[in-house]
């Protein structure tokens, strides 16, 4: 689907926007358009761009692949603009965001296993009036309200979806002790007042519950962007879960044009990355009428 533009008046002295990957392994070519597209839209905005590592899910986390991370990004030419932050080092900020949510029975505890759920994965709302007699919680859900979240989405124009119909309440804090993305993400760009998230179309789905959470905690949410995914040659995306190849960083320009092709870009012929970098933002900038 072709980008298209919300219309809406925008400051872009007060752009931020971040890159927020998960240290499960090294940036790969699937990573990279994220992260591509996030550094380009804030370089074109002349706003910020942060890097945040969201290594809450701690048995997923490899050690040392933070800085990994951080290597790739600048043998690539991208820096960010703040010290980065780590999620592990946030709970508190994640626990008073629960904290207001419960004192105001916007939360409530699930006994609820898996197995127990319907096929299609919405809660019926099965223990929202109260645990069920000899059960005790496993998780925490948003109450969510009815309606249709209605937003536009930069990439692919305007969303809508009935968040209580498709997904029913959902899990903020999980079964093993640890904080939902839907959560982190929430709080984290609240606290680092993001105006603008990049990210891949697979999050696309993750917006409408994200915006009823933001709504919840009072915090404004940012604009969308959601860029297309590399699939492999089975039409999976491309992840570290399926095993794919961390990037190639002896052909810097190589790996960079094949990122930039997949965002639906002519290649760039151009002498260094800094010339790459240069053009592309020029023609970012063209392509999304930023000025």
């Amino acid at each position: 689907m072709a980008p298209q533009q919300s219309g809406r008046p925008y400051s872009p002295g007060n752009y931020r926007g971040r890159f927020a990957p998960s240290p499960s392994g090294p940036l790969h070519n699937g990573s990279l358009i994220a992260a591509m597209a996030s550094f380009l839209d804030a370089r074109a905005h002349r706003g910020a761009w942060l890097l945040r590592i969201e290594d809450i899910d701690g048995p997923r986390v490899v050690p040392g692949a933070d800085r990994i991370i951080m290597r790739q990004l600048r043998a690539l030419g991208m820096q960010w603009d703040e010290e980065p932050v780590w999620q592990s080092r946030r709970s508190h900020l994640y626990r008073q965001a629960f904290n207001s949510l419960k004192e105001r029975g916007l939360a409530y505890g699930c006994a609820c296993t898996r197995q127990e759920l319907p096929p299609d994965g919405r809660y019926p709302g099965t223990c929202s009036q109260g645990l069920p007699p000899g059960r005790q919680a496993r998780a925490w859900r948003l109450r969510v309200p009815r309606g249709i979240e209605h937003f536009h989405d930069r990439w692919h124009g305007p969303q809508r979806q009935d968040v209580a119909a498709v997904t029913g309440d959902f899990i903020i804090k999980r079964a093993d002790g640890l904080w939902a993305y839907q959560m982190v993400v929430v709080v984290d760009d609240g606290d680092q007042r993001i105006t603008d998230i990049v990210r891949g179309s697979d999050l696309l789905d993750s917006t409408p519950r994200q915006r009823v959470l933001a709504r919840a905690l009072g915090i404004p949410y940012p604009r969308t962007m959601h860029v297309p995914l590399l699939c492999d040659e089975n039409g999976r995306k491309l992840s570290k879960q399926n095993h794919a190849a961390a990037m190639d960083l002896t052909q810097p320009l190589s790996t960079l044009n094949k990122a930039w092709q997949a965002l639906g870009f002519e290649a760039l012929a151009v002498a260094d990355v800094p010339a790459f970098w240069q053009i592309a933002q020029e023609q970012w900038a063209r392509r999304f009428g930023i000025v």
